[in-house]
């Protein structure tokens, strides 16, 4: 599958994103763009094949370019922790349940306002852990307090962080349950 997705800032602040794919498989090329941290409007056409959905990839990009859309720096981007407490050090087949429930919710949830993309989750040490990098961390963790709410049933173990994606290591608390005043990995 082909992919790409590009960002704008407007005259007055507001982040724009536009996302184009081609789905070999189902021969399908997909467009879909809006305001981050709103849902998305997204339009497609079927039955295209490989040739034609590259050079419509292609065609998206300068248009894109042409319209002041570009990859977002990594000194503007973030990363997002959504940490869960467990119960055991290792986890449990729920624990892992809870992992796939987490990671499916903020896969989609973010993708279809242009947040940001999951890169990963870990169970160790007694924490659940959903590594996100993001694009506007205010509106990721709202976001991912909306999605986790509904997805998940054990929002009242869970610890939101964020730390700007230049320095990893610095994460700040930005939502966690009574009585956690620190974060770490």
């Amino acid at each position: 599958m082909s992919y790409t997705r590009l960002y704008r800032r407007t005259e007055d602040g507001t982040l724009e994103f536009r996302e184009a794919w081609h789905d070999t498989e189902a021969g399908q090329f997909v467009v879909n763009h809006g305001t981050v941290g709103h849902q998305s409007t997204t339009d497609s056409a079927d039955d295209v094949d490989a040739a034609a959905g590259e050079a419509l990839l292609t065609a998206f990009e300068a248009q894109c370019a042409e319209d002041g859309f570009g990859p977002v720096p990594e000194d503007e981007q973030w990363r997002l922790v959504a940490q869960f407490a467990l119960k055991t050090a290792q986890g449990t087949e729920r624990d892992r349940s809870l992992e796939r429930q987490a990671v499916q919710a903020l896969s989609a949830h973010f993708a279809w306002r242009g947040l940001g993309t999951v890169e990963g989750s870990e169970i160790s040490g007694g924490r659940l852990n959903v590594f996100v990098r993001c694009v506007e961390p205010g509106k990721a963790v709202a976001a991912a307090k909306t999605c986790l709410r509904e997805a998940t049933s054990d929002f009242t173990k869970l610890s939101l962080a964020v730390a700007p994606a230049t320095d990893p290591e610095a994460f700040r608390l930005k939502h966690a349950p009574a009585g956690v005043r620190s974060f770490s990995l």
